[in-house]
């Protein structure tokens, strides 16, 4: 009983062996990913066009949850940039931001999402999250950080402008630059600066003064809070709210209320979609991390389990009023690095999220909208790899395409249709790929029992037996190019009176491709040649023997192609196995 409750509680398992050590671990990361949380969260919660005090409330029971459920040790949940732009992009064409009802259906959002992970854990559906490819994530990825990055331009320069794609924005930024706000500017601007020197040159400082690589990259990760503080003092000091800094003002204090979101039907419908694919985009992204970081401990991730914790997580996030949520690349590393031991780090990080928002909140009133704007450029800027299409196109030029689809979807039409466009062209392509496979003409290799394509190696060829490798599962996309294929091999080979169907990269033979083999058999058996199977896999073996092919298709199937060879030509394969032979006895007697 102990061992079932487990596994929908991974936290009972880890909790048993629990120690000091464990606990004084877990209370220093939790203190430093607190405090990259704070700047984030706020600025996250301003991406997504909320109140940036929700960003806070989105970081404390979501945490909770995944501390209950999660089987990552080290994975930090909360807010993330991209989940936060996708939010945007739900929301802004329905509500106007900051508003109530935004808010509400953010908390909608939220839940939908949380649902939407949890039926598919119920329904151990995390493979469908593998039909979005690497290339269209990575894509994705980069055309969203250039568009948060534009689109947080209008916070640096103090100016007010519209859009949803990347073409308006840029459109929007350079018609707005006759009135851009200098203050505004020289602290977005000296924001962007700070962060950046800490980012990409405090570490290496810092480990030339003796500290260990570890402690000196942590420590430049949470370079934020101190561009945080120094910007709220610039402000009150020199009073640069009076002057037009558009400052985050009244913060409310205190904990989040629990209230369910409002159960829209109408809305509810409107945001499925949006909510479907924050689902799966925050899935994959939550798992590839958690996946990478627990392969450096030898720990192991469950996908459906962590579509339990991260659906709890977005439930946790709409009844305390924050917003989509999921792991989050960055924290998760300094959580790693700065030697979390279990997913309680992430509970201690809530509670410090907690006395933040309980006692704190009113040190955020004089906080520019210019440095969170800035804190979110330098983070997304990082998440942006243009030299992946390059990389890509050098191996695979179909997943390229696929990848510059995504981002030009997403940059030039919006985030949702982006990633649709690039999900399509993906599976399109697998189709178009996979419709063709490659078939070889096969022949042995002398003096061995292995078999290989006649254009690439030296082989013997039996002029009774053509041997033919397919090199992909048989479905209804390629059935008929199979057929038109083995018609055109046996228009080569007049001499040949068998066929034999090497089978090793054979995974699937559906229902279309058997009709196929059926066709196959009776057109060479009208031209007099018998069609057999060799290395044929037990699963696809044992579904043909649910069927009557193997009955009355008249051939055999041989465990190898040798044996294949040996019965049905055994002169050419004796032959070539003593071509090799006499081959090696000459070598050795010039020797002598």
């Amino acid at each position: 009983m102990q061992q079932r409750l487990a596994r929908y509680l991974p936290c009972l398992g880890w909790a048993k062996d629990y120690n000091r050590a464990a606990a004084a671990k877990d209370s220093l990361a939790a203190l430093i990913v607190t405090l990259m949380l704070i700047p984030q969260s706020l600025a996250y919660a301003m991406l997504a066009g909320l109140p940036p005090v929700t960003g806070l409330y989105a970081s404390i029971l979501p945490l909770i949850a995944y501390t209950l459920f999660g089987t990552s040790r080290t994975l930090a949940v909360g807010p993330v940039a991209v989940v936060s732009l996708m939010t945007a992009a739900a929301l802004g064409p329905l509500f106007a931001a900051g508003s109530a009802e935004y808010a509400g259906a953010a908390m909608l959002l939220a839940l939908l999402s949380g649902a939407i992970m949890l039926v598919m854990a119920a329904l151990r559906l995390g493979f469908i999250a593998n039909f979005l490819s690497h290339p269209v994530i990575s894509g994705f990825i980069s055309a969203s950080g250039i568009l948060i990055a534009l689109g947080q331009l209008k916070h640096i320069l103090g100016i007010s402008i519209v859009g949803e794609n990347a073409l308006e924005l840029a459109q929007g930024l350079v018609a707005g630059l006759p009135q851009t706000h200098l203050p505004t500017l020289g602290v977005g601007v000296t924001s962007l600066i700070f962060l950046y020197l800490i980012r990409s040159q405090l570490g290496d400082r810092l480990q030339r003064l003796g500290m260990s690589p570890r402690t000196a990259g942590t420590l430049s990760k949470i370079g934020p809070v101190a561009a945080l503080l120094l910007a709220i003092a610039a402000v009150s000091t020199f009073q640069l709210a009076d002057a037009g800094v558009r400052v985050v003002g009244e913060v409310p204090s205190g904990l989040p209320s629990m209230n369910l979101p409002s159960l829209n039907l109408a809305l509810a419908m409107q945001l499925l979609p949006a909510a479907v694919l924050i689902s799966l985009v925050g899935f994959v992204e939550s798992v590839s991390v958690a996946q990478t970081l627990a392969a450096k401990r030898r720990e192991r991730i469950e996908p459906n389990q962590e579509l339990v914790a991260l659906g709890g997580a977005n439930v946790a996030a709409a009844l305390s009023g924050g917003f989509p949520v999921t792991g989050g690349f960055a924290r998760s590393v300094v959580n790693f690095d700065a030697g979390a031991q279990t997913p309680l780090a992430g509970a201690l990080t809530a509670a410090g999220i907690a006395l933040t928002v309980a006692f704190f909140t009113p040190l955020f009133h004089n906080l520019p909208h210019a440095v969170l704007a800035a804190t979110i450029i330098v983070a997304v800027l990082s998440l942006v790899d243009l030299a992946a299409l390059q990389r890509t196109w050098r191996y695979s030029p179909q997943d390229a395409s696929a990848m510059a689809a995504t981002m030009l979807g997403v940059l030039l039409i919006g985030v949702e249709s982006g990633i649709i466009l690039g999900v399509g062209l993906s599976l399109l392509l697998f189709l178009w790929r996979t419709s063709q496979p490659h078939i070889a003409v096969v022949g042995q290799l002398p003096g061995s029992e292995h078999f290989r394509n006649i254009e690439r190696f030296a082989v013997v060829q039996s002029d009774k037996v053509l041997s033919v490798r397919v090199d992909e599962s048989l479905y209804f996309p390629n059935a008929r190019f199979l057929e038109d294929r083995i018609a055109e091999l046996i228009g080569r080979h007049p001499q040949a009176e068998h066929l034999v169907l090497m089978c090793p990269g054979v995974n699937l033979i559906d229902a279309s491709a058997l009709e196929s083999l059926e066709a196959i058999a009776a057109r060479l058996r009208t031209a007099g040649i018998q069609l057999h199977f060799s290395e044929v896999k037990g699963p696809v073996m044992d579904r043909l023997r649910r069927t009557d092919f193997l009955e009355h298709f008249g051939g055999q199937v041989f465990i190898s192609q040798y044996e294949a060879l040996l019965n049905l030509d055994p002169h050419t394969t004796r032959h070539a196995v003593e071509r090799q032979r006499d081959h090696f006895s000459s070598i050795k007697e010039n020797a002598e």
